[in-house]
């Protein structure tokens, strides 16, 4: 049975059908979403976008927390992105708007993670976790497949955010804007993107490359406990950050690669997760 699955970002959501025969993916359209807008047009925007999507069979969403994913209740704050969302049901509001029989809600890191298991680099590991890198820092631990966010051997919720370095917050150290306020801090320039300041690196600036290295061992630092707890046996690095992953590879002690499908293992994975779930 395929499968109808929007993936919901702060700025897009895209619109695709999931064929799990061989996780085939056909991405039916990519949407400008305007994230600020009232609750009401917000889902507005996400129905439009279904509707492109054969919904005979239901419907699968990953998108980002934080979100009540079992009643479809999202608690946006602060974000800078869904924060007139705030105490809206949006699974409510979706199912009157497209007469849905079924809607699955995932998170879409744990998306991206599930993806990846099912058709990606940690494809039938025992026991992996998923790492997303961006405006925020996103973790799904597994155990063959399945999430597991409960427990002593996975952080709160199985989300390493939720986790301090150093007496602050995890994301002031490893984030997009984490990197681009240390680079800036060290060369007293503003820079526009990570992937800026990793082309630099390739280039040979040392500053960029050491900002990058000091990153990512704080990833390594902070996750290397909880990979020991679990018995992690690998690590997948997707996000708009994964692209580094060749110049920081050295941080890590411990099997790690970088997604090679940064546009569709959270869509898969929220397939796969839908279809396990019926």
């Amino acid at each position: 049975m395929d499968v109808a699955v929007l993936e919901v970002g702060g700025s897009h959501v895209t619109a695709a059908v999931v064929s799990p025969g061989g996780w085939d993916v056909t991405v039916v359209d990519r949407l400008k979403l305007e994230s600020q807008q009232p609750a009401e047009a917000v889902a507005g925007q996400l129905a439009a976008a279904a509707r492109k999507l054969p919904l005979a069979s239901g419907l699968a969403v990953a998108l980002p927390g934080p979100f009540d994913f079992e009643t479809g209740v999202a608690w946006y704050r602060g974000q800078d992105k869904f924060d007139q969302l705030y105490g809206f049901n949006l699974g409510e509001s979706l199912r009157a708007e497209l007469a849905l029989d079924r809607l699955m809600f995932m998170n879409d890191a744990e998306a991206f993670a599930v993806g990846e298991w099912t058709a990606g680099e940690v494809r039938g590991v025992e026991r992996c976790v998923g790492v997303t890198i961006g405006t925020g820092i996103g973790t799904a631990f597994l155990a063959d497949g399945r999430v597991v966010r409960a427990g002593e051997t996975v952080p709160p919720g199985g989300e390493l955010y939720k986790t301090s370095y150093d007496g602050k917050p995890l994301e002031d150290s490893i984030s997009a804007r984490a990197i681009l306020r240390e680079y800036a801090a060290r060369t007293g320039t503003d820079e526009p993107g990570v992937k800026e300041i990793a082309d630099r690196a390739r280039a040979g600036d040392t500053v960029a490359h050491e900002v990058l290295l000091t990153t990512f061992g704080v990833l390594a630092s902070a996750l290397g406990p909880w990979l020991e707890r679990f018995g992690v046996a690998k690590t997948v690095l997707g996000g708009s950050i994964s692209g580094a992953y060749d110049l920081v590879a050295t941080a890590f002690d411990s099997p790690v690669s970088a997604t090679k499908d940064t546009e569709h293992s959270a869509l898969i994975g929220a397939a796969a997760h839908y279809l396990r779930s019926k």
